[in-house]
């Protein structure tokens, strides 16, 4: 279809065959992609200019979220979570170490593993980068309303790659 595109309802519609069809044209999606590249730039504006202070960029700040989400949380399911190349991460983590913000423990029953913990400088970090974001997340959930906020959620959740629906689904049902 080359003037527009159709879109089924997402993860968790009770539509039933066909009825519920949602029609958007190539100027409406591409006005959402726009919207999501602004929304990410105003999401991440907080965070990078707290970041900066540490001379640490985005990837620091995803692995202190997420280290933070599952404390204790192995090297390697950090790699699966964060889709990094193990180069990457190690080195996002060494800087992390150095800097007194994560500790790497050797895992009790496999010797090989390392298991990653914030420590109390590492939450300080965590909780003020998440908080900026958690603010502008509450002034646009309250300005959207519940509605909205419901269904921006099943769209990002029908956005997602398959695999990282599983891990978000795990961190979901481990918060509840």
């Amino acid at each position: 279809m080359s003037r527009g595109a159709v879109m089924s309802d997402g993860p968790g519609s009770s539509a039933q065959g066909g009825e519920g069809l949602l029609f958007l044209t190539d100027e409406q999606l591409r006005k959402g992609i726009e919207a999501m590249f602004f929304a990410y730039r105003g999401f991440t504006a907080d965070p990078d200019r707290i970041l900066a202070n540490y001379e640490y960029g985005r990837a620091h700040h995803r692995a202190v979220h997420f280290i933070h989400r599952s404390p204790g949380t192995t090297v390697n399911n950090l790699l699966a979570v964060l889709g990094v190349t193990k180069q990457s991460l190690n080195r996002v983590l060494r800087s992390l170490i150095a800097d007194g913000l994560v500790e790497s423990r050797v895992g009790r029953l496999d010797k090989r593993e390392r298991h990653l913990f914030l420590t109390a400088s590492g939450l300080e970090l965590e909780k003020e980068l998440s908080e900026a974001q958690r603010t502008r997340m509450r002034a646009a959930y309250r300005a959207a309303g519940p509605v909205a906020v419901a269904g921006f959620r099943q769209v990002l959740e029908a956005m997602m790659d398959p695999e990282m629906r599983m891990h978000f689904q795990v961190m979901k049902d481990s918060s509840q």
